[in-house]
């Protein structure tokens, strides 16, 4: 029976919401996999809007999370508050400032973040059953601030000051190379650097198809 995964987008472009190389390279992987995608996002308002060929704010502007996420799935997308545990086997997140900003808020308070409520209420429903997480790029930031009292092993990639935040939530951070992938067995997590170190869409491919790779393992 094929294998039930929840993929958690964060809106739409890498500036203020998922990472759309990391979210399509994570939707091929698991459908080359033969997995069943269930794509989610919360549906909240964005933190702010980002003009992606500028990359500054754009005053004024709003947009919600799961409208834009819908733009990556297709159209093919559920209220994350409707998904819990025991609709799918395992999660993936991919990266993006949108993990970041609209996941958590990470972005502009680092380790004294909050996470997005019905986030923490998912990553916590699948980590209690045992069901496998990934996490890509920046997002190890969520597991970290929600599983930190188990000091869960993440990676960020090898950038020390971000690093250094996962180690103040209670993460224990592993340092890592683009195209590799850090896994803590106990815990069921895989995490990749993905964009935190890519310079070019293949470098984040190879640990993005080693995530999903052991992600499905873990099933």
């Amino acid at each position: 029976m094929a294998k039930k995964v929840a993929v958690v987008l964060s809106g739409c472009g890498v500036y203020d919401g998922a990472e759309i190389h990391e979210a399509v390279i994570t939707l091929l992987a698991l459908d080359r996999a033969g997995a069943e995608i269930v794509c989610a996002a919360p549906n909240v308002e964005q933190a702010h809007v980002v003009n992606h060929l500028t990359g500054d704010a754009a005053a004024g502007e709003g947009r919600n999370v799961l409208v834009e996420a819908a733009r990556i799935a297709r159209g093919a997308i559920v209220d994350l508050a409707k998904l819990d545990a025991k609709s799918v086997d395992a999660a993936i997140f991919p990266g993006g400032y949108g993990a970041a900003k609209n996941l958590c808020t990470w972005a502009f308070k680092q380790d004294g973040c909050e996470v997005n409520a019905e986030v923490a209420r998912f990553v916590r429903e699948m980590h209690a059953a045992r069901k496998p997480l990934g996490f890509e790029c920046i997002a190890p930031v969520v597991a970290a601030k929600l599983l930190g009292p188990e000091h869960p092993q993440v990676t960020i990639g090898t950038d020390a000051a971000t690093a250094a935040s996962v180690e103040k939530m209670g993460g224990k951070h592993v340092a890592c190379q683009v195209r590799e992938i850090a896994v803590d067995q106990d815990r069921r997590i895989v995490t990749t650097p993905a964009y935190m170190l890519a310079g070019r869409i293949s470098e984040a491919a190879d640990g993005i198809e080693k995530l999903v790779k052991a992600v499905l393992e873990f099933c």
